[in-house]
């Protein structure tokens, strides 16, 4: 990295050294990435995270309730068959946002030391959020033109035909406008500014309720007005974000003349963005695989499993606002070359997580009666429902610590490690999972996430000795991406 020390004993004719960049101001979100308390820093990044969260998940809750007011069980199934499209839509989203974002992150950590480096980050924001528009431009074409065929792949018959092609041809409509919208949340939060995030998003499920309220039950305009709803919603995220990038980024642009195809653009973006996509996809493909599964073996154990799963979720979005909320402040403090502060991060990140679980995980577990008659009222779930939610409690604490890895190997460009981590899962999880309901039945299924989460784990620490001489390598030398490249394509 290049020091911060004047050389007192250079020659004359050596250009002069590139000045330090200011100090961030306390209490800015620069200052919190850069300087503040470790402790303060990830209060200020994680908990807006975990509870928008949250709020996203309440408003899940809130969403169905108007659905079902309805009865009209070809609505119901129309969103559920729409939903892994949603959840491609977030994958092509995240893979420019993440990949971006960590980009931007180590950026700015840069200039710390060169302020020139900071100027690369305009073609970073304009490559990433319009690629992600360009990208969701493409596959809502393409779902335009193969309607039908998209329609029935995704599973629907003849009694929710219509319901699902309206949801999804509406959907298809708005996937430049979402893949933007997350595209937009992680380059904004690499920023440290994730309160204003959580604003957003926020924002984003409190209008989206008005919106179902008034096209469900005011203009009765069925599954179309759900697709309507999260499009609307949506594009005023993007709005938001755009204006407050506009306003407050000193160095982010969306200007389309800063787009560029140049590798050292797109190699680092899509290279560790491309874990997200494969994310998103094995989670699409583990969810129907295991409700399939267990469908199988009756609806008391798969109404329990649903049980487990939205009590799991508590601490599985406290624990995600940790390991998403963590990434700007490792990136950036990996280009600064701050190896103090960046493991220092890692260890509080850590702590968190575990505390995060063990505290849950006990309380659950001692008052499990009383958290599963919340959610239903059949003792017969409760013995099943107990055996899941303990299968998935340590998933989370085991997935909670990937994810810190994950994050650490996005922050770093460690592309390849990121990608192998999320390949590990999605390849993992089906033998697994099919190995255990033909050895072991229902058993074989509730802990077959357990045991691939265990073993994506060790993967990780395989992964992280692979890897750790390299980061203290680019820690004392310079981070792979450096700056230069970037500045002459973004000129």
């Amino acid at each position: 990295m290049t020091s911060l020390t004047p050389e007192t004993h250079a020659p004359e004719t050596h250009a002069p050294a590139t000045p330090a960049a200011k100090a961030p101001a306390p209490g800015t979100n620069r200052w919190y990435l850069s300087t503040a308390p470790i402790l303060s820093a990830l209060a200020h990044l994680c908990i807006p995270m975990a509870a928008a969260m949250i709020v996203g998940a309440l408003y899940n809750v809130i969403n169905a309730g108007f659905v079902g007011s309805q009865h009209d069980t070809a609505l119901l199934a129309a969103i559920t068959l729409g939903t892994p499209l949603l959840g491609l839509v977030m994958g092509v989203g995240g893979m420019f946002g993440v990949g971006g974002g960590a980009l931007v992150s180590r950026l700015l950590g840069e200039s710390e030391q060169d302020p020139s480096r900071a100027a690369g980050i305009r073609g970073v924001t304009s490559t990433s959020f319009w690629g992600a528009v360009a990208t969701g431009a493409a596959l809502a074409l393409g779902g335009l033109l193969l309607l039908d065929p998209l329609v029935s792949l995704l599973g629907a018959d003849a009694a929710t035909q219509d319901a699902t092609t309206s949801y999804v041809m509406v959907m298809l409509l708005f996937v430049p406008v979402l893949a933007g919208a997350f595209c937009l949340e992680q380059l904004v939060r690499a920023e440290g500014a994730a309160r204003q995030v959580m604003v957003a998003l926020v924002g984003s499920a409190v209008l989206n309720v008005l919106l179902d309220a008034l096209l469900i039950l005011v203009l009765h305009q069925g599954a179309a007005g759900v697709a309507l709803a999260t499009g609307l919603s949506n594009l005023a995220v993007v709005g938001y974000f755009a204006l407050w990038l506009h306003r407050h980024s000193e160095h982010t642009s969306l200007a389309p003349r800063w787009f560029t195809l140049a590798p050292t653009v797109l190699r680092p973006v899509l290279g560790v963005g491309s874990s997200e996509l494969l994310q998103s996809g094995f989670l699409i493909v583990t969810s129907l695989v295991l409700n399939n599964l267990a469908a199988a073996y009756g609806d008391g154990p798969l109404a329990a499993m649903g049980v487990a799963v939205r009590i799991a979720q508590v601490p599985e979005f406290l624990v995600m606002g940790v390991t998403l909320g963590v990434l700007p402040l490792l990136a950036y403090t990996f280009g600064k070359g701050d190896r103090a502060r960046m493991l220092a991060a890692l260890r509080a990140s850590a702590l968190t997580v575990g505390a995060v679980v063990l505290v849950f995980s006990t309380t659950v577990l001692v008052l499990r009666e009383q958290v599963f008659s919340i959610f239903s009222d059949d003792a017969s779930l409760l013995s099943i429902g107990v055996t899941i939610l303990t299968a998935q409690l340590v998933a989370t604490v085991v997935n909670g610590f990937t994810g810190l890895m994950t994050s650490l190997f996005q922050a770093t460009g460690r592309a390849t490690s990121a990608v192998t981590m999320s390949l590990a899962q999605g390849v993992l999880f089906i033998p697994i999972v099919l190995l255990g309901d033909h050895l072991f039945g229902m058993p074989g299924i509730i802990w077959a996430l357990t045991v691939t989460e265990i073993l994506v784990f060790v993967v990780g620490l395989v992964m992280l000795a692979v890897s750790r001489r390299g980061i203290e390598r680019d820690l004392a030398d310079g981070t792979p991406e450096r700056a230069e490249a970037v500045l002459e394509t973004a000129g």
